[in-house]
């Protein structure tokens, strides 16, 4: 029989609970989420005559709960059809209906007697065959399940997700020794496949893997801070990106988490275990007191860092943790940051502090590594069977760019176990194994196979067929062709990949030259192409600084090829030969945007794509008006009359307001998607998806699409979006250059100065908008707003 979830409950709507059943229904899984009845009435509910017995007071908590989904930054949702999957209940009234849904997940308080409690009765409820799985966090799974039904047990494990679960990738799952191995591997593969995590399997041991070492991580980290006398602020300024690790580092961290949960997380560690081990879980003096004070971090307004405002904006203060008073914010600056941050990528970034001994920034970063790079291998075997189930986890739940094993790698592990050794920190014996057998590293890669050190030997990593690595494939088989932006590589199955690599995936002539090169040589000698990348982002947009500079140089001629080429390049992806599909994901604005418009598309299901150039003093100018404009209209009801005005009025305030989507499906619902692109949930899919998606195009004989003329809304357009520009300059929501710019995005889409429903060709307004993208970036104030992006990150108002 083979087994599917079509239906899913979650008992429990707190954070966690509510943002699961939000990240099923994001899916397409439509869930019912249950809690307790409320015991007494609010005052509203007091004054409606409401009573307890009615059943909006009865399933006030879930209601509760669901509501505030649409409240939450950033959203647990990824689109508000998402809410209409989810029906609330509570767990008297509604246990019944546990016997109609395929999954059962758990997600009430962490407390061991009221778990059992929960599944005695859902043991009552639940249909034969049914999967039950706990959220927890750290209560043993095995003790969970103990008097329950054999069906129960044998459909039963934990599924332990990260908060929030739409954002954070790790889902650890936890079979206890009667869960049924066809169920243990179903839920792997459906939360990879369909829920688009990165799983884990672990062992059921106090508080898993990733929370096990973070947590030991976390706590060290403090503990050294404490020892030698470092700010909170000189910690977070070392122990962050450059080594590895999110910006949040270490304290803000502690912040986004919420210091109360935080320390049920140590103390959960530190009453099940023993020796030295018990001693990092003892959450130091100073945080007990913030917990006392209510200082649990981003919630209460403060924590380990609190944010006033002032006359000049917002300045934050950073916590002495000896007088808990609040002081500037220090940062840490040595010869070793300095080093490294000259330094490309975590693992020389790394390589350059550990090895500045004697440096403060150095020392810091090296007592904070040793123990966790022992602790980890001392582990190993214990909360999970492999190195490599560590090293995701850390990256999948904690954000670290390189696991533990990947960072001892590459600080280098004889040289590092050496000084451990002279330092007298007590290295694992199978580490010191290895290196007396020769073997210098715990991973190695040859012929695009990835390595690593198991029980005395190297074994090869498996990978999930559905999950393209490009590093890997190049290693195997090198690169078709490529230049300082972009390289063409062969996917396999007749199909290309093209992927960007120039800085920010920005997008300069170097990358637009090697996409004609790319489809030239598809058209050739492929089936098809997909346009994508592994980097931070899809792509960030044209290369601002590189027009800017040429604008400020006059140098216009120059502006004017660049831009044509753009549009033409766009035309050729639109009017390729053989099927490309692009595949964005993150950001994917401006020119990333226009280079995905004119392609069939395969999106990440978290993809922010917008054309945002109004926000820079200029208007796209690469065909992402017309393209846009030209996708409203296609996907109009078939037959039905439609409003030329409206339609243009529609894409105007899209790329005036610089509008991006906070999801792939936000997008499709702006306009950016049509009915044939699809979404990948899981982005590691994203490159066999779009992938397949060529194959389908070209097995079902691809055709190019006819060049049409665009009817356009003309005068009449002209004026209606003029007007609603104007309104907002009236209203003091616009400066008198945002509308010069809106008048030439309208003056686009308007067509010209021409008749209502004239037909023109794309070419047409392709020049329409070449010209008004020229003017606009001669203009001063224009070119002050693209300084200031540059300079600032962020949007100028003159």
């Amino acid at each position: 029989m083979k087994r599917t979830i079509k239906r899913a409950a979650v008992l429990g709507s707190g954070v966690m609970g509510s943002g699961i059943a939000a990240h099923l229904a994001n899916v397409g899984i439509p869930t019912i989420m249950l809690d307790i009845v409320p015991r007494e009435l609010t005052k509203s509910e007091k004054k409606k005559g409401l009573t307890l017995e009615d059943s909006t007071v009865r399933n006030r908590t879930a209601a509760d709960s669901k509501k505030a989904l649409l409240k939450q930054n950033p959203s647990p949702i990824t689109s508000k059809k998402s809410m209409d999957l989810i029906e609330v209940g509570n767990m008297e009234d509604d246990i019944e209906k546990l016997a109609d849904v395929d999954w059962i997940i758990e997600v009430v308080v962490e407390n061991l007697e009221v778990k059992q409690k929960v599944f005695a009765n859902v043991d009552n409820y639940r249909k034969e065959g049914a999967i039950v799985s706990s959220n927890t966090s750290g209560i043993s799974v095995e003790d969970m399940a103990d008097g329950r039904s054999e069906d129960f047990r044998n459909h039963f494990l934990g599924t332990h997700f990260f908060n929030p679960p739409r954002y954070l990738k790790l889902l650890e799952v936890i079979p206890t020794k009667d869960t049924d191995p066809d169920v243990l591997a179903f839920m792997k593969t459906f939360g990879e496949d369909v829920l688009g995590k990165g799983v884990v399997e672990a062992k059921d041991t106090p508080n898993f893997i990733a929370n096990r070492i973070g947590t030991y991580g976390l706590l060290v980290t403090v503990q050294e801070m404490l020892k030698g006398g470092y700010s909170i602020g000189e910690v977070d300024s070392v122990t962050g990106p450059m080594i590895g690790r999110p910006k949040s580092a270490t304290f803000r961290t502690l912040d986004v988490v919420g210091l109360d949960t935080f320390i049920h997380v140590a103390n959960n560690v530190y009453d099940q275990v023993e020796g030295d081990e018990k001693d990092v879980f003892k959450v130091p003096e100073f945080m007990q007191k913030m917990q006392e004070k209510g200082w649990f971090g981003a919630k209460s307004g403060q924590g380990f860092f609190l944010k006033k405002k002032g006359k000049d904006g917002s300045t934050i203060y950073e916590l002495n943790p000896e007088t808990l008073e609040y002081e500037d914010r220090k940062k840490l600056k040595t010869n070793a940051t300095e080093a490294a941050n000259q330094e490309k990528g975590p693992h020389r970034k790394l390589k350059a502090l550990v090895n500045a001994e004697g440096d403060k920034a150095g020392d810091l970063v090296w007592s904070v590594l040793k123990p966790v790079l022992g602790y980890s291998a001392k582990l190993t075997g214990e909360i999970a069977d492999d190195i490599v189930s560590i090293d995701q986890a850390m990256k999948w739940g904690f954000g670290w760019e390189i696991g533990p094993f990947e960072t001892w790698d590459a600080i280098g592990v004889r040289k590092s176990v050496e000084r451990m050794q002279k330092e007298g920190t007590i290295v694992p014996e199978w580490v010191l194994s290895m290196l007396e057998a020769g073997k210098e590293s715990f991973y190695q890669t040859e012929n695009g196979n990835v390595f690593y050190y198991h029980n005395g030997e190297y074994k090869k990593q498996s990978f999930n067929p559905k999950e393209i690595s490009l590093s890997r494939l190049k290693d195997e088989k090198g690169v078709i062709k490529k230049n300082s932006g972009a390289s063409l590589v062969d996917l396999g199955d007749g199909v290309a990949g093209l992927e960007f690599h120039s800085q920010g995936n920005a997008i300069g002539l170097d990358i637009i030259k090697m996409v004609n090169d790319a489809i030239d040589e598809v058209n050739k000698n492929y089936e098809g192409l997909v346009i994508g990348n592994q980097g931070k982002n899809f792509s960030v947009g044209a290369h601002l600084g590189m027009m800017l500079m040429a604008a400020q140089d006059d140098d216009f001629f120059e502006l004017d090829m660049v831009v044509r080429q753009f549009q033409k390049t766009a035309m050729n992806i639109k009017y390729s030969e053989k099927p490309i599909v692009a595949a964005p994901f993150n950001m994917t604005v401006g020119g990333g945007a226009e280079l995905s418009l004119p392609a069939a598309v395969q999106a990440s299901a978290e993809t922010y794509m917008g054309l945002v150039e109004f926000g820079v003093g200029l208007i796209p100018g690469g065909g992402g008006t017309k393209e846009l404009y030209l996708k409203e209209l296609r996907n109009l009801p078939k037959g039905v009359n439609f409003d030329l005005t409206k339609v243009a009025n529609d894409v105007f305030e899209k790329v005036a307001m610089a509008k991006v989507s906070t999801s792939a499906e936000e997008a499709r619902e702006n306009g950016f998607l049509n009915s044939g692109d699809a979404i990948s949930v899981n982005p590691d899919h994203l490159l066999h998806d779009a992938k397949e998606k060529v194959l389908a195009l070209a097995k079902a004989g691809y055709q190019p699409p006819k060049r049409e003329k665009i009817p356009v809304p003309g005068d009449a357009g002209y004026a209606a979006m003029l007007l609603g520009a104007k309104s907002l300059q009236f209203s003091g929501y616009a400066s008198d250059h945002d509308i010069k710019i809106a008048e030439k995005l309208a003056y686009v889409l308007s067509g010209g100065r021409i008749k209502e429903g004239t037909l023109i060709d794309e070419q047409v307004m392709l020049d329409l908008e070449r010209e008004a993208f020229l003017s606009l970036i001669s203009e001063p104030l224009t070119q002050q707003r693209m300084q200031h992006m540059l300079l600032k990150g962020k949007p100028l108002r003159n």
